[in-house]
């Protein structure tokens, strides 16, 4: 059997699949921008259909860039953005309304009257999670809710539903398999982290009809095979993780105490805490890091809505750069004396904070303040804020901050100059993956073992090498400094947020 692996990873703003070679490198990739819907102040949305789209799309030209042929690939792995969520028609695979975006805001009141009902600590507890609009539930009992006729086809079992993962699985195996992996399942807030089990009190709290979802099984596993009529022949599908989780493995952080920093649309720290549940005091989040072999290991997370969309409101809200790319150069370019700080509170505010009335603001603007140092404010936000998760996670798990290693990855991870600011703000060294697409190298990395073309995961980790290293070149006390302003600004936001 050929050792071509193809990886699929569905994000917030992209599709992208890759195909890689038998070595584990990359040997071709395709990638398509997805609409973002913004319906009302606070509501982030998908169209399903387009989704599903791009990744049929992706996938064909991957595999033509490669030069291959569907039969020459041993097995799909699918990534994808965790807490978005949809349901759709049984009989068609239509979705029955947009699908609702991690990022979307609009349960808050349902969040807010289940509090006063008293479940958050059952939710925490049970899930390892937050009462939150950011997670799955109270988005599929939305929809349930608010289409018309929805609720009665869901008990007639006229409907399923799911994470992004389980329905390009779904749509690729033409209805066949309704499944999903034991990481995605977690960021639900329906999943016990314990039992590895549907809960049905959370369902009861929830009202998500159990008929609605899919079976739930190890991340690498047997998740059938892609259609031929997609791509010519079919093709097993042999592994299914979230993002973050699908980053850890292709980080290699599969030692308890190594953790990872990824920055896409948002920021997500990842820590592996092996076969404990670490619980927090600080709202970060337990989860699941993987579940292999029926063996599931844990892990501490912290969450920020707004990295690279941050620097995505400067392009596309303002309109002061045409790339992303050119924040890093301007930022170089900025006047050292102005003290400009950006709180990108735009969707509410994450780890460790978790508010999600807080609203963006800036702090420190002058006359003389430019494009070049709202540039280097926006890529210092990020910087702050995996401080910010950080610290809160050096309280919960026995870990130093200063000092410490941290691998990154994602698109922003490539700016020279916001690893070196990241390396300032923590005082730590940062390490930069060869391969930067670390989501898609690991959910590739789980697909080749189970296909038994690749190496086991243990072997993988051992040929993870750095690209880039970074370590701290500004002094203890203008670190601190900066900080403290970073602190007073996120308390002032939060400040503006409480008289609301």
């Amino acid at each position: 059997m050929s050792g071509y692996v193809l990886a699929i990873d569905q994000g917030t703003t992209s599709s992208r699949a890759i195909v890689y070679g038998p070595d584990a490198r990359p040997i071709a990739t395709d990638q398509k921008e997805i609409s973002q819907s913004f319906p009302r102040p606070g509501w982030v949305e998908h169209d399903g259909a387009e989704i599903w789209q791009s990744v049929l799309e992706t996938c064909r030209n991957a595999i033509r860039r490669a030069g291959i042929e569907a039969r020459d690939i041993a097995a799909i792995g699918i990534a994808n953005q965790r807490e978005t969520c949809l349901i759709w028609e049984r009989s068609t695979g239509r979705p029955i309304h947009p699908a609702i975006v991690w990022q979307d805001r609009r349960t808050f009141n349902v969040c807010e009257a289940l509090r006063a009902d008293g479940v958050v600590s059952l939710v925490q507890d049970r899930t390892g999670l937050l009462l939150d609009p950011y997670f799955s539930a109270t988005k599929l009992a939305w929809i349930l809710d608010n289409v018309e006729g929805a609720r009665r086809a869901a008990e007639a079992g006229q409907l399923l539903c799911g994470t992004i993962d389980t329905y390009v699985t779904w749509m690729l195996t033409g209805g066949a398999v309704h499944a999903t992996d034991a990481t995605n399942a977690s960021r639900t807030s329906l999943f016990n982290i314990r039992e590895n089990c549907w809960d049905d009190e959370l369902l009861a709290v929830f009202k998500v009809p159990k008929g609605l979802l899919p079976e739930v099984r190890d991340c690498a596993d047997d998740f059938g095979q892609a259609i031929a009529v997609h791509f010519g022949s079919e093709i097993p599908i042999r592994a299914l993780a979230g993002d973050q989780q699908a980053a850890l493995i292709g980080q290699a952080c599969l030692t308890p105490g190594m953790l990872k920093s990824t920055y896409g649309t948002g920021c997500f720290v990842v820590l592996n805490t092996g076969d404990q549940i670490v619980r927090s005091s600080n709202r970060l989040l337990s989860t699941i890091a993987y579940r292999l072999d029926g063996k599931t290991t844990y892990a501490l997370e912290g969450s920020i809505f707004m990295a690279g969309a941050a620097v995505q409101w400067l392009r596309d809200s303002l309109k002061l750069i045409k790339e992303a790319s050119e924040t890093g150069p301007l930022a170089h370019l900025a006047d050292e004396q102005e003290d400009v700080y950006l709180v990108p509170a735009f969707t509410g505010l994450g780890a460790p904070h978790w508010n999600s009335q807080a609203r963006g603001a800036i702090f420190g603007l002058t006359r003389a303040t430019g494009i070049a140092e709202l540039s280097r404010a926006t890529l210092e936000s990020v910087c702050y804020q995996t401080r910010d998760l950080l610290e809160a996670m050096a309280c919960d798990y026995p870990m130093e901050v200063t000092g410490a290693t941290l691998r990154v990855d994602g698109g922003l991870s490539g700016s020279d100059w916001a690893m070196q600011a990241l390396a300032d703000c923590l005082g730590s060294v940062i390490e930069r993956s060869q391969n930067q697409e670390a989501t898609a190298l690991g959910v590739a990395a789980l697909a080749g073992s189970k296909a038994g073309v690749w190496p086991h995961l243990a072997s993988f980790a051992t040929n993870w090498k750095a690209k880039g290293r970074f370590t701290p070149n500004i002094s203890t006390d203008e670190r601190a400094r900066r900080y403290r302003k970073w602190r007073a600004a996120v308390a002032s936001t939060l400040s503006y947020a409480a008289t609301a």
